[in-house]
């Protein structure tokens, strides 16, 4: 198993659906995600749905609950790491756009499926990158959109 030349942690705020917490665990065990903050409403595991859309991944990823997701994005920015928000705005990058962030530490932000991130969390975040979309529907399922996000920032 090859390891990753810097540190990439994922925030999920305010996840609603254990299935996609689920499937999140299991594609960031994929992509060599380093630790898993759980903010917010974002259920956390032990759960039957959890564990069913992982596939035991929730096992073996790190992962930690925080209540307060802008506390915890504050301590991250203050240990050097560099806080990606994933969220359509003015001020998005295109995600494949992105340009490679050197050698640092990285944490992105995932938002509830619904209202995304507020703007309050986007204040703590360095930068912001969105999906480009092409149809007729203006977001992808947070699962899918953190797998894109994700591997594009690691390749």
């Amino acid at each position: 198993m090859k390891k990753l030349k810097k540190d990439i942690y994922l925030i999920l705020d305010n996840i609603r659906s254990r299935e996609n917490v689920g499937s999140i665990f299991r594609t960031a065990d994929a992509a060599g995600v380093s630790k898993i903050y759980l903010c917010g409403i974002t259920p956390c595991p032990p759960h039957p749905k959890i564990e069913k859309a992982s596939l035991g991944a929730e096992t073996f990823v790190l992962w930690e609950s925080y209540k307060q997701t802008w506390r915890l994005l504050d301590n991250l920015k203050k240990d050097g790491i560099e806080v990606v928000a994933l969220e359509q705005t003015k001020e998005s990058i295109n995600v494949f756009k992105l340009r490679p962030i050197g050698g640092k530490s990285i944490a992105l932000v995932v938002g509830n499926e619904v209202k995304g991130l507020s703007p309050q969390i986007l204040k703590y975040c360095d930068k912001k990158i969105s999906i480009p979309m092409y149809g007729r529907k203006e977001s992808l399922n947070v699962a899918v959109a953190a797998g894109i996000a994700l591997y594009t920032i690691i390749k």
